[in-house]
């Protein structure tokens, strides 16, 4: 059955570094000290697949797009872009992970409109061969389409809903919403929706109709004060394509010279390295230089010692009479000849040496000779290398001089763009207005034979064994019996409900639901969205302790459940994100992809890189 997966979450801006969490194709653990954005991910998730509002902490300043990557059904990436404050989503049929300048493959609304089919819930249902789905509405027996809504919040559970007393079956908990909501449980574990009947309101909603139409008349008044210029849809359309035009050839030069600047700075980086390698050989070649100058002085000093033992050892053996100078004998034992044959010995031998010694001396001159001319040549590349360089951080420097110049002129179009848009959402939402008030006035109701909205007990009984499995893996005590209530929307394990329990088990109760659900979807090829997004599953459980009155609040939890819990869901057959403040077991951080945000002072502070001061 096809699925979406997530790929990336990225804020971009453009004096700002973009923040981003790319999630891995199994599990994504994202964990730390709290108040580090771990939670405004899972909203900024929701936000951008069709959720309403999504409120900004002070660490977003300056990030004006957000971007949500996805890989569709058949394997294509698909990138959403949505502005803080906006309904409109621009859709990009690749994988974009920073500021996104160019026109878009298609703008949808992120609020989902059955009669319109221009909405990200039409797009994506489309995709995923869901988009002739019908669930019942009332109990008056009418239907309306499915919508994306209907299963994200089946699969992404935020920390409130985790803990809340809501049944996780129920997105609202209202009673105008909840035989939708039940018809949506019944299809995805059934596979079957609910017969095309189309009925009126019935006789109480008839009722309200008045009230809701002076609602509806006083809601677009106020938009309509909102409205900046008097300029009408068409016009403003017109205008967006003008703005759409200009973009696109603003950013052809800033491209160009975005290019010339990275050739630049790449040219001055093969200059600095060259000018580092004259540099080394330098240094080198003046070392050698200096320690052979050295030598040639003590080859020659050597020679000029040589020759003076020479001459001085002829003087002493030819005028000195007594003692021999040379081998210490006496006159009387010395042979007429002995002072000559000395003098002829020690001349010889300083004749040898010497001989070496300017061998030696003539293999040196030759080298130093050519060391020193190494070096002038060495000495004049480096003074042409630095100036290279200097032209070229010159080149630099004008480069992005003109940069600054034409990014300031995108950016200014890129504003009035927005405001563009925020002028065509406010037009649309009164349109989509006056559209509800002409149905409401026109509106009669018919009623019908109630259809049956009960899932039938061989699938109830076979997902109360997948939610019971999911309970006895995690080990969690006191929920035997778990099953899913489906006349009062609600989750009992041992034997009690789930809005009766403290937090802690209500939190558990809630992933092993989310978690079930997707497990028996996938594993019987029904439709899901394939992926599961929980926040604080476990981390307020702890195992109940002897005479434990219920005032008590909830405390961390033990490490048995969460050990379990995790090894669990590295074998979910889907994707799951799981957000946590504690630390994962040691093997999810070595299988799993995981974030560790720190806080202050951290290697990764939070999902907003820290400012530099």
């Amino acid at each position: 059955m096809t699925e979406l997966q997530l790929t990336h979450l990225t804020y971009a801006g453009s004096h700002v570094p973009p923040a981003q969490i790319v999630f891995g194709p199994e599990l994504t653990v994202i964990y730390g000290t709290s108040d580090t954005g771990k939670s405004f991910i899972v909203k900024s998730v929701e936000y951008m697949l069709g959720g309403a509002d999504l409120t900004m902490p002070p660490e977003a300043e300056g990030y004006t797009q957000i971007l949500l990557g996805l890989l569709m059904p058949d394997g294509a990436p698909l990138t959403l872009v949505r502005a803080p404050e906006s309904n409109s989503i621009h859709l990009h049929n690749e994988d974009l992970r920073d500021q996104v300048i160019r026109t878009p493959d298609a703008t949808v609304t992120a609020v989902h409109n059955a009669r319109s089919k221009n909405s990200l819930s039409i797009h994506l249902l489309r995709a995923l061969g869901l988009d002739d789905i019908l669930i019942r509405k009332n109990e008056a027996g009418g239907t309306r389409p499915l919508a994306l809504t209907d299963l994200l919040h089946l699969s992404l559970v935020t920390e409130n809903r985790m803990v809340g007393q809501v049944p996780p079956v129920l997105r609202t908990g209202t009673a105008t919403t909840r035989t939708a909501e039940l018809s949506v449980m019944r299809f995805l574990v059934t596979g079957e929706g609910d017969p095309a009947v189309d009925t009126g309101p019935n006789a109480g909603q008839r009722r309200v109709h008045k009230g809701q139409i002076q609602l509806l008349d006083q809601l677009v008044i106020d938009l309509s004060s909102k409205l900046a210029t008097q300029e009408n849809d068409r016009q403003l359309r017109d205008r967006l394509i003008r703005i759409r035009g200009a973009l696109e050839d603003q950013s052809g030069p800033l491209r160009q010279v975005n290019q010339a600047h990275r050739e630049a700075v790449d040219s001055r980086m093969d200059a600095a390295r060259e000018l580092a390698v004259l540099d080394e050989r330098l240094t080198e070649v003046s070392d050698l230089l200096g320690r052979f100058r050295l030598l040639e002085a003590q080859y020659r000093s050597d020679l000029e010692r040589l020759a003076m033992v020479n001459e001085a050892g002829s003087i002493l053996g030819y005028f000195k009479v007594g003692t021999c100078v040379f081998c210490g004998a006496e006159p009387e034992h010395q042979q007429p000849n002995h002072s000559v044959e000395e003098t002829t010995q020690l001349h010889a031998a300083v004749e040898a040496e010497a001989a070496k010694t300017s061998a030696l001396l003539g293999d040196l001159l030759p080298t130093i000779a050519d060391l020193a001319s190494e070096e002038t040549t060495l000495l004049n590349r480096r003074v042409e290398a630095q100036s290279d360089i200097g032209v070229r951080d010159q080149i630099i420097a004008e480069l992005e001089g003109g940069i600054a110049l034409l990014r300031s002129d995108v950016e200014e179009l890129v504003e009035e763009r927005s405001a563009v848009e925020r002028e065509l959402e406010l037009h649309e939402r009164i349109a989509e207005l006056d559209d509800k008030r002409s149905r409401l006035v026109g509106a009669d109701s018919v009623l019908l034979t109630r259809p049956t909205q009960h899932i039938p007990t061989s699938i109830l009984g076979e997902f109360d064994s997948v939610l019971q499995q999911t309970l006895n893996a995690w080990q969690v005590p006191d929920v035997d019996h778990a099953e899913y209530d489906q006349y009062h929307a609600e989750i009992r394990a041992g034997g009690r409900e789930r809005a009766g329990r403290g937090k802690g088990v209500r939190s558990v109760l809630h992933s092993a639901f989310t978690t079930a659900l997707a497990r028996f979807c996938i594993g019987r090829d029904l439709h899901h969205l394939g992926f599961v997004v929980l926040d604080s599953p476990v981390v307020t459980y702890r195992d109940p302790e002897p005479d434990e009155t219920p005032d008590i609040p909830d405390v961390e939890m033990t490490s048995t459940v969460v050990d379990r819990f995790y090894k669990d869901m590295l074998s979910f057959p889907g994707q799951a994100v799981v957000i946590e403040n504690g630390d994962p077991p040691t093997k999810v951080l070595s299988e799993a992809t995981t974030y560790h945000f720190t806080g202050a002072g951290g290697r990764r502070a939070g999902f907003f890189p820290t400012p530099l001061h």
